[in-house]
């Protein structure tokens, strides 16, 4: 007697490697939807692009009652793979480094097990697979062409190595922060390595930068305050032996409201204004938001922890890890939008799967397919799987 159960796992596991192997960037994952797109035609489910490389399917369609959606996202990150696995990119200097393969892998195999019992569903089910998830705003691209239409509830997730495997942290209120970039040109006078005196070095003032920004979080902030500011990017210069005019630093925040990004912006410009000026430098600052936090909604949150813990148990809620999560997540724009929750769910099973999300040596944990599709289907009406 075969084991569909057993098959749509194997299925999914074998078609999260194959993306994985195959990686595409933000709003380049023509292969990864079309892969997508044909498996949902094996199975005869309906579906229509959105948002050029996304895509929107259905289950049970006609059924009256609340429509409710579940999202995977699709999209890689310009990294170069070190893992040595048998399924390792094969595309140079582009890696599913965040574990999407594995999202859009699980939300996959929930299509398969839904459609199997469709006929059992209460209500009608929406699946988003989601480009651009990575900086790229897939989400806001997809609502604009209409993915929440109609759909009254949402629900999401990510991996997450710094939790213990199977834990589950979705809480009522902020669960990830929000994120923005900024760049901080810095323009000096150059010259001669050997003649320091007669230029204005920028290098020197941008280091001075780069230290001077690290107090504001420290003692411009309450210490209560979710928020981050790391600098990631330190351009400068093209010879040894010159001193350049200009050096550029770039980085990112991370804040749990709009207010804070607000101060944070005015203090990094402040501060790297008046350091420059110390140092007899001149810099332009320029901000970039990107995503709000992610907030989730009390009672779609209480209900996804419920069928969590009806599936795994009450101990799977004691993470211990503080919230919320300093990342940023994309699916914020959906919980603007409509009542959601988005939850993070642990993946150190001590098998090497500590490594962080974004790390050249991550790989997803395949394990957390069955897992989520389980919960998938539980929200999804499916009483038992």
């Amino acid at each position: 007697m075969p084991n569909h159960w057993q098959d749509t796992v194997e299925f999914a596991q074998a078609f999260r490697r194959k993306l994985h192997a195959r990686p595409e960037l933000s709003w380049q994952e023509h292969q990864t939807a079309l892969a997508v797109r044909n498996e949902l035609d094996e199975l005869s489910i309906p579906w229509r692009p959105c948002a050029e490389t996304g895509t929107i399917a259905w289950l049970n369609a006609d059924a009256a009652g609340p429509v409710i959606a579940l999202r995977g996202d699709m999209d890689a990150l310009p990294i170069t793979e070190q893992t040595g696995k048998e399924w390792q990119s094969q595309h140079e200097g582009c890696m599913h480094a965040c574990g999407h393969d594995g999202h859009t892998a699980t939300l996959l195999a929930t299509a398969r097990w839904l459609k199997r019992h469709e006929q059992q569903l209460p209500q009608p089910v929406t699946l988003i697979f989601q480009p651009a998830e990575e900086g790229f705003h897939g989400a806001r691209e997809m609502i604009r062409d209409g993915a929440l239409e109609g759909i009254e509830r949402i629900y999401g997730w990510h991996n997450w190595p710094a939790l213990p495997y199977g834990a589950l942290a979705c809480p009522d209120s902020l669960v990830m922060c929000g994120n923005g970039t900024f760049i901080i040109d810095v323009i000096g006078r150059g010259g001669h390595a050997s003649q320091p005196e007669a230029c204005t070095d920028p290098l020197l003032a941008a280091s001075a930068i780069t230290i001077a920004l690290q107090q504001i979080v420290s003692r411009r902030l309450s210490p209560q305050a979710a928020a981050v500011i790391s600098v990631t990017q330190f351009n400068a210069g093209t010879a040894p032996t010159v001193i350049p005019e200009t050096a550029q630093l770039g980085g990112s925040i991370r804040i749990p409201d709009e207010s804070t990004r607000q101060t944070i912006n005015q203090l990094i410009t402040e501060v790297a204004t008046q350091t420059a000026a110390a140092w007899g430098v001149r810099c332009d600052v320029k901000h970039e938001p990107r995503y709000q936090a992610t907030i989730n909604h009390a009672e779609p949150a209480s209900k996804a922890r419920a069928a969590w813990v009806d599936l795994y148990g009450e101990a799977t809620l004691q993470h211990g890890h503080p919230m919320p999560i300093m990342a940023s997540e994309d699916f914020s724009y959906f919980l603007r939008e409509i009542p959601g929750a988005f939850a993070l769910i642990g993946s150190d099973d001590g098998q090497g799967h500590h490594i962080p999300c974004h790390s050249p040596h991550y790989d997803f944990n395949d394990r957390l397919i069955a897992d989520v599709c389980r919960w998938f289907c539980r929200l999804a009406g499916l009483s038992a799987v």
